[in-house]
């Protein structure tokens, strides 16, 4: 593939497998910088990226704004809580203001599925889902993929051909656990979708993947353990007895991990509620490649702002190339 012939990024399902395996290795490439004295290049120097975000958010947000200082973008931080959408601004409106400030990327998270879309609809800047209500959170997706390959030497092969990758918790909220099983499958995993029968419903089975009521049946059998967040806020009704019965029942607790074999990949997606979905011990273990997936977050959404500016392949380059975009004004 010569580029990434697009101007967004809005979910898994638009990426071809060449596309996604085109932002994973370029995504190494831009890692690699961050072992150096200097950790940035010019590459987006005069390019603005807007964050617009309209829900809370840590590592997503500072992922974003760290990956496009890293690669000298101007960064507008756009405060909802502070704008003029509290006096009651449409989202229509807000795109014009934007438009007419000329960004080229915008960084989008909101509580209503599909809203980065119409933005991507109404303006020419590059659109960035960085995650919009139950539907898609594709950046997530794109860096789990990543951190499991490169954890397992699968990069350069860019499959996970024969893996067992198990999604555990809040399923039915989680707009993370619909991109990673969109990424996981498409990529050759087999994916098992395990928590309370409240927060899986049997309607994921559209998704062609196994349900389980029973982590600790279903533990020694995966290669992946992946951990997602239990969503109070999201939830409506009394969907759990308590945070205590879920514990009990789908925690990856210290007694639950050594069910599991030994070279499996413990991950999540954070905020972790420590004592609730995993054990503090387990969160330890070098196991849990928790904190190496926000190093490669930042890895990633960086690939992401290159390939969408029209960046040509980094794996096709020779030396002499890369260190040419490297030093470029």
């Amino acid at each position: 593939m010569n580029s990434l012939k697009r101007k967004d990024l809005l979910d898994i399902q638009s990426l071809s497998i060449e596309e996604i395996l085109l932002i994973c290795r370029s995504a190494k490439y831009f890692k690699d910088i961050f072992t150096r004295s200097v950790k940035s290049v010019p590459i987006l120097r005069g390019k603005t990226v807007c964050t617009l975000f309209y829900e809370p958010s840590t590592r997503t947000r500072l992922s974003f704004e760290l990956a496009a200082k890293r690669l000298s973008a101007d960064l507008i931080n756009f405060s909802v809580s502070t704008s003029s959408v509290v006096k009651g601004e449409s989202l229509i409106d807000t795109v014009h203001t934007l438009e007419a400030m000329k960004v080229d990327y915008i960084v989008m998270r909101h509580a209503a599925s599909m809203a980065p879309h119409f933005l991507s609809r109404n303006i020419n800047a590059s659109v960035i889902n960085a995650g919009d209500g139950f539907h898609a959170h594709p950046t997530q997706a794109l860096l789990d993929a990543y951190s499991i390959m490169e954890h397992l030497g699968r990069l350069e092969a860019g499959t996970l051909e024969g893996l067992s990758i198990g999604i555990i918790g809040d399923i039915k909220h989680s707009r993370v656990a619909r991109s990673d099983i969109e990424i996981f499958k498409r990529l050759g995993a087999a994916v098992t979708l395990c928590g309370p029968p409240t927060l899986v419903p049997d309607t994921f089975a559209l998704y062609d993947v196994d349900i389980s009521y029973n982590l600790d049946d279903l533990l020694p059998d995966l290669d992946v353990v992946n951990l997602l967040r239990i969503q109070k806020e999201r939830q409506k009704g009394s969907l759990l007895p308590s945070l205590r019965e879920y514990h009990r029942q789908f925690a990856l607790t210290v007694e639950r991990f050594r069910a599991c074999h030994d070279d499996v990949i413990v991950m999540h997606p954070g905020p972790v509620n420590r004592g609730i979905e995993i054990d503090d011990a387990v969160m330890n273990s070098p196991k849990a490649i928790i904190n190496e997936q926000v190093t490669n977050g930042v890895a990633v959404r960086m690939a992401l702002f290159y390939l969408l500016a029209g960046g040509a392949p980094l794996e096709e380059m020779n030396e002499e190339q890369r260190g040419t975009i490297e030093n470029s004004n």
